[in-house]
Parts: structure tokens; sequence; C-alpha cells
């Protein structure tokens, strides 16, 4: 029987011991090809790279082949896609994300979760893995010291169905994310997005001329709402699996008010 292709991206660079690993738990079912940013990309959410040329190099990831690319965790797909697959990939992971990328905040700002959704554009089934970690380790391949292993044998079984079965019907995406403390026990649950899952504030420092520069951040809220990816996650520990859509469209019924001011 044929191996399925599973194309790999991710956010985080070809460092990352969350893309390492999921390489090889997938390398044992499917042909895996990593086209990955060479370097942190991080909350670059759908960026492309208009303004200056992409450069690809051949490399090594974990035992496979694979490639870098000079642009965003988008741009890496694009040129995947175009450019350096010659068929269309039974399916596409990205990740795992060093941090859990749960809430609308966090989807629209990860690199990780838009790879997926660049991909989905194409038809292909698409499932973003991101895994809590320490506070301190995010944003910091080199430093996170996750639970990687255990979280990408989960993602491999799922991406094993997936490759044999598709998604389900109206979803385009699955957005997984795993708890801190994930290991073969942990258990699986199905979600919605939360809302928001951050208090942003923006902090004002001055340079040594007096000049005033900022940093904006955020500080995770405590408790978040019942049924929701963030709660699953980082209040219960659970695996959490959310279906995700690329057609963010509002119903018409859902707009009578405005619809009648647009009639009058």
């Amino acid at each position: 029987m044929k191996r399925p292709t599973v194309l790999v991206s991710n956010d985080d660079g070809p460092a990352s011991p969350g893309v390492k690993s999921l390489i090889r738990a997938l390398s044992r079912f499917a042909d895996v090809i990593p086209v990955i940013p060479e370097g942190p990309r991080s909350s670059t959410s759908m960026s492309l790279t208009f303004h200056k040329p992409l450069r690809i190099r051949d490399v090594k990831i974990a035992g496979c082949d694979g490639y870098v690319v000079s642009g965003s965790p988008a741009d890496a797909v694009m040129v995947a896609l175009y450019k350096i697959l010659r068929t269309k990939p039974t399916a596409m992971a990205s990740g795992i994300n060093i941090g859990d990328n749960t809430s609308i905040q966090d989807v629209f700002a990860s690199g990780t979760v838009q790879a997926s959704i660049q991909s989905a554009f194409f038809g292909i089934p698409s499932v973003a893995f991101s895994l809590q970690i320490q506070e301190g380790a995010i944003f910091s391949p080199t430093e996170a010291t996750g639970r990687f292993p255990q979280a990408a044998e989960h993602a491999a079984k799922l991406m094993e169905w997936v490759c044999k079965n598709g998604l389900p019907k109206g979803t385009d995406i699955l957005n997984v994310n795993y708890p801190i403390n994930v290991d073969a026990a942990t258990r699986t649950v199905f979600t919605r997005l939360a809302i928001k899952k951050y208090r942003n504030f923006v902090v004002e420092r001055r340079d040594p001329r007096g000049r005033p520069y900022y940093w904006v951040w955020g500080h995770r809220m405590n408790r978040y709402m019942k049924g929701s990816d963030a709660k699953a996650v980082l209040q219960d520990g659970l695996i959490s699996i959310t279906p995700l859509r690329v057609d963010m469209s509002t119903d018409p019924k859902d707009i009578a008010p405005l619809l009648e001011w647009l009639e009058k």
C-alpha cells in the first residue's frame, strides 16, 4: 500500500524540538516533506513576502530531507505547493508549536495556524498542532523543553486517521492544542475557540536619548469560557481539538437591522 505524503511546516524554524518530534512520529507511516521558515516567525499570522525575493535551501531536519524558506510560514507553504512538491500532498501538519494556540486571539496571530489555513486554501486536509510550555520559553526554540515527543505520538495517530479519511464535512482545518503535562493518558475533547485568553497592555520605556519606545504584551487570564479550547488546555489539562472553517461569513439573517438600514 502506498504511503501517504504529509507536508510539514511551522513558525518556529528548523531548530524547534516540536517540529523534530512531529517529523519523527509522522515518518513511521508517511513520506514527510518539511518546508519550514529558516528561523522563528512566531505571530506573523498569514503574512506574505512581496517586497523582497525568497530563498530556498535544502536541509536535513530530524533525519528527513527538507527545505527552509527565507520567509513566513505562509510563504513556506506557498513555495512548497507551487515549486517544491510535484504532486498534491495527502495532508498537511503544522507545528508542533512552542506554546499553545488557543482562543481567537492566538488563531489570528499564529503563524502555525495560518500555515495550515494557507494549505487548506488548496483543498488539503490540514492540522495545526501546539503545545503549552513554560511562559519563559515562548518564542525561544532553543530553550523549550516541553513534552513534544508525547504530543507527537498523539499527533501522529490523528494525522494517520486524517490521511485515510480526510476531514469531516464542513471542516477545513483542525486546531489541536496539548496541555503542558500531556502524556498517553491525557483525555481529548472537542472544543470551540475561546474569544480571549490575554489581558493585553503596552509598556512605555525610554531610550538613552530620552525618546519613548514601546513593548506590546499580555498576561493570560485565569478563567475561560465553558467548552472552549483555552479552558480545556489551560484550566483542565486536556487535549483540545477545535474544528475550524476558513469561511468566516455571517449569515444574512443575523444582520437584519443592517439590512433594514440598507433598504431605507
